[in-house]
């Protein structure tokens, strides 16, 4: 007979799979979408302005529906919002490809407001329930968030062509795996346990703390240097003369790369007591790929891609981590996540927006790389003050002497 400690172990195993693979199921809409962003503009007659609201209004709903999370974890549990998320995953990727216009907006919208979900309560699940495993953990689930992404870069158009179907089919498709990944959360949604609502417990003070504000800020501009890669280079690599399957290829391997430092720097993070290093590092190498990207000559493609790719993985796994390190239980991680992602998305979802217009109304480059720069240097600022070996409290802790 099987003892309660074994049990519990099991069950602690199949929540890390469970966790790791709704991870895997957060960036495949844009992803996809981003491949095959000319073909459904072409097809659905959408104006510039409109395929810049596309790309722009789910990432938004990133940040507007992120604050709503903890109260969801109240009402329902942890894992039970989870799983309502990953469902309406599931229904949005499916459903935006019907063919109308109004249903690639909607569906894409409902999508990112049940990502916003999913982006907010992992971390604090993986404070509650795996402190002893953090930066493992960490470093898994979002690698698995990097490898979904460029999977779906890679493969949307050649599956889409042996399936001999248009973009619909390549859009569709990538409801499937988050279908499959449903089953592995159906027994966790039956869970109750005595952690399950607490990530909703009130944190007062925390948007009046300037750590938090620079945790969040950290968060968003590496988010809006992430969201210009996924949602503009496809487009823009094909503009200045890639063939749409190299571009999409080169947009793989820029994500793909980025599991090397998924996987490694929330561990590195963990290990020292100040990652303001870290973060000037990787801020700088980020930005100075994506300029690559945009202005050097197409014979370095490839090399900038790796160069952005390494950078930006690393950065997205130590906001992530930063979240959890500035955090001293896993009620402050689910709020400080829910603030990091809420203030945080605004200008990851208005930076793809600033690059398509500029794109438009210059016809060229050297705007879109303005605001690249732009951002690196906001990220520098705010990575120097969030990477400081301090932690997030409570207004009442704060206030004894």
């Amino acid at each position: 007979m099987m003892s309660l400690h074994a049990v519990g172990r099991r069950d602690r195993r199949l929540l890390a799979v469970a966790i790791v693979g709704a991870a895997f199921c957060l960036r495949l809409v844009f992803a996809s979408l981003s491949v095959r962003l000319p073909e459904v503009a072409l097809a659905t007659g959408l104006a510039p302005w409109q395929v810049g609201l596309l790309t722009t209004l789910p990432v938004l709903c990133l940040g507007v529906f992120a604050p709503l999370a903890p109260r969801l974890a109240q009402l329902w549990g942890t894992e039970r919002s989870l799983f309502g998320a990953l469902l309406l995953i599931a229904l949005g990727t499916a459903c935006r490809a019907l063919g109308p216009v109004w249903a690639l907006f909607s569906f894409s919208i409902l999508a990112g407001a049940a990502i916003a979900t999913a982006n907010v309560l992992l971390p604090a699940l993986v404070k509650r329930d795996f402190q002893d495993r953090t930066a493992l953990l960490t470093g898994a689930y979002v690698t698995a968030i990097s490898g979904g992404a460029a999977l779906a870069a890679a493969v949307t158009v050649p599956v889409e062509t042996a399936l001999g179907g248009g973009w619909r089919i390549g859009l569709a498709m990538w409801a499937v795996p988050v279908v499959v990944v449903l089953l592995l959360w159906a027994p966790q949604a039956g869970r109750e346990t005595s952690g399950t609502r607490a990530a909703a417990a009130s944190v007062p003070g925390l948007w009046r703390d300037p750590l938090a504000w620079s945790v969040a800020l950290f968060m968003g501009l590496q988010s809006a240097l992430a969201f210009c890669v996924l949602g503009w280079l496809a487009p823009i690599l094909r503009e200045r003369g890639l063939d749409a399957e190299t571009a999409g290829l080169v947009l793989s391997v820029l994500i793909l790369v980025q599991l090397a430092t998924s996987l490694t720097i929330p561990a590195v993070a963990a290990r020292w007591p100040d990652q303001r290093v870290l973060a000037l590092v990787l801020s700088l190498a980020a930005t100075g790929g994506l300029l690559g990207l945009l202005l050097a000559p197409l014979s370095g493609v490839w090399v900038w891609a790796i160069v952005q790719g390494l950078a930006q993985g690393g950065l997205f796994s130590l906001a992530l981590t930063l979240v959890i390190l500035r955090s001293s239980d896993s009620s402050v991680a689910s709020h400080l996540s829910g603030m990091a992602q809420g203030v945080g998305y605004v200008p990851a979802a208005l930076a793809p927006l600033g690059v398509g217009l500029l794109h438009q109304w210059t016809g060229g480059f050297e705007a879109v790389a303005a605001l690249v720069a732009v951002i690196g240097l906001g990220l520098v600022a705010a990575g120097l003050i969030a990477g400081q070996d301090r932690v997030v409290a409570p207004a009442p802790l704060k206030s004894i002497r």
